[in-house]
This record gives C-alpha cells, structure tokens and sequence, in this order.
C-alpha cells in the first residue's frame, strides 16, 4: 500500500481503519513527496521534535520510494491523460500516483 499525506497523519493519529489497511496490506510504502508534505506539516506543531523523531524511526521500517527517471516518464503520461479528459489534481498527487504506476502499487 502507497500512502499519500492524509494516510500517513490518520496512521499517526492512531486511526484503526488505517492502521488495519496497512496491516493487511504489502508495505508501507512511502513516496519521498509525502514525507516532504508531512514534514512540512509538523514544522507547525509545538510537538514537531517529537513527532519528527517518531517519522524518522518510520522511515526506517517502511519503504520510501524515490522520484526517478522512470517515475518522470509515468508523471508525463498521467499528466497528458488528466489534460486531456480535463481532470486535473493536485501536481503532488499526480507524483504519488506516477510511483505507485512504476512501481506497481495500489493507491
């Protein structure tokens, strides 16, 4: 299971249908733009050292998935194909979608 930034903060928050998805599921895997948004996000906490700490032992079990050549390409083509029907989405989810196309991953 690829995780976007709402999955990753219900994860954190402890919400137990998250929790059992990624239980049952291949992974975790975590795209590097999520870890970037969700850092971002706890920048604003008073809590932030902590919970940073607590990211930094995640990242260490789970899989991050980098951005890559190969993940450009899928960028390019999911782009071309939401262009074209005229539904666009947020660039970062757009990213997120590319990494789990080349890696094989449901969303």
């Amino acid at each position: 299971m690829i995780l976007d930034t709402n999955a990753l903060s219900a994860f954190a928050d402890g919400e137990p249908g998250v929790r059992d998805a990624i239980a049952n599921s291949p992974g975790p895997y975590l795209p590097v733009i999520v870890l970037g948004e969700y850092r971002f996000g706890l920048m604003q906490l008073r809590d932030a050292a902590r919970r940073m700490e607590w990211l930094h032992g995640l990242v260490q079990q789970w899989t991050v998935l980098e951005i890559t050549i190969e993940t450009s390409m899928a960028y390019a083509e999911i782009r071309g194909v939401l262009k074209r029907n005229a539904t666009p989405i947020p660039s970062n989810d757009v990213w997120i979608a590319s990494l789990a196309r080349q890696h094989g991953i449901s969303i």
